[in-house]
């Protein structure tokens, strides 16, 4: 018996020593590793540091706006604004706590997102017209901000993006999980107690196979490691995100705009009814365009060949509405 409790006595005691080093490693990395640079800059609206990236000459071409899903930064967008910004003015940013941008402390309406874009766009020095580009739940956020600012808007672009009516349609309840929602909160945790960090300096991590150049990668992986902010936003998202889908689907028509749809051709849910959820928006205009892309949500724009097909559309459109 007493050899037990002496063998118990010695297991806790490593137990412990392992935890207290975890500690120790989380607490170092917090205390020496360099916080994450923004690669844009931070403009403050209403008190809330946002974070925008406005790249190329302002000419007499639309300026273009794009907009992120719920979960991606600016980076994501890479290959799109690398091509563009040659051509016109290209204008990317960070919704209010997402990545490089302050959370706010304001009260979140459906309205909210575009109206705080709208400021940013103008403390920035940018003037319509504009061209929105959304992918994935940009598509949604996009709808909003062209039916409150109808004629600022010349023409908008669907990157494989959400539909109003797409959770209900597809029989999902959002865009996390219960055990997708319980990690995320358990990643922020050890976000800020900097034991992702430390996990990451230790190991090395391969980056992902995303087709984005490493820096890309290479801050992505330092943003999350540093702080549970990013995973919070996460949770966030999922909680906001049925009012944004609802105010989309109020909008009006878009009735002449010019607009294209790109629709990636592998699907993880049911393909057949986002294709036509695809179509259906595609119909929101009588110069609407409908394209499919050998790519997968993801990768429709993040892979630079997927990057120029779009690319190459959209200044095709531009010709039209000059």
């Amino acid at each position: 018996m007493k050899l037990l409790l002496k063998i118990l006595k010695w297991i806790g005691k490593i137990i412990a020593g392992f935890i207290i080093l975890l500690l120790i490693s989380g607490l170092f990395f917090r205390l020496f590793s360099s916080k994450p640079v923004p690669p844009g800059k931070l403009v403050d609206v209403d008190g809330t540091k946002l974070h925008i990236r406005a790249e190329g000459e302002k000419n007499d071409l639309p300026t273009i706006i794009l907009e992120a899903g719920s979960g991606n930064d600016t980076d994501v967008y890479h290959w799109i604004a690398e091509s563009l910004k040659n051509n016109m003015r290209v204008v990317r940013y960070d919704r209010e706590g997402k990545w490089f941008s302050e959370p706010t402390k304001d009260s979140i309406t459906a309205e909210y997102y575009a109206r705080q874009l709208h400021k940013l766009l103008e403390k920035n020095g940018e003037k319509p017209p504009y061209i929105l580009v959304g992918h994935s739940m940009g598509g949604p956020y996009n709808r909003i901000f062209r039916d409150l600012y109808t004629n600022e808007v010349k023409g908008m672009v669907f990157l494989d993006s959400s539909h109003p009516e797409q959770w209900k349609r597809l029989a999902e309840n959002g865009l996390f999980n219960e055990n997708q929602i319980s990690s995320l909160k358990s990643f922020a945790v050890l976000s800020d107690m900097g034991l992702l960090g430390a996990y990451n300096t230790i190991s090395s991590p391969k980056y992902k196979t995303d087709d984005l150049p490493k820096d890309c990668q290479v801050r992505k992986l330092k943003l999350t490691s540093y702080s549970g902010d990013v995973y919070r936003r996460y949770l966030k998202a999922n909680i906001i995100n049925n009012d944004i889908l609802l105010r989309a689907g109020q909008s009006s028509s878009l009735d002449s705009l010019p607009i294209l749809v790109f629709t990636a051709k592998k699907q993880y849910g049911n393909p057949e009814i986002w294709f036509k959820m695809q179509e259906e928006m595609t119909n929101l205009s009588t110069k609407g365009k409908h394209f499919y892309i050998d790519a997968n949500h993801g990768s429709i724009i993040t892979k630079k060949e997927n990057a120029e097909i779009i690319n190459k559309e959209i200044l095709l459109m531009i010709e039209t509405i000059k």
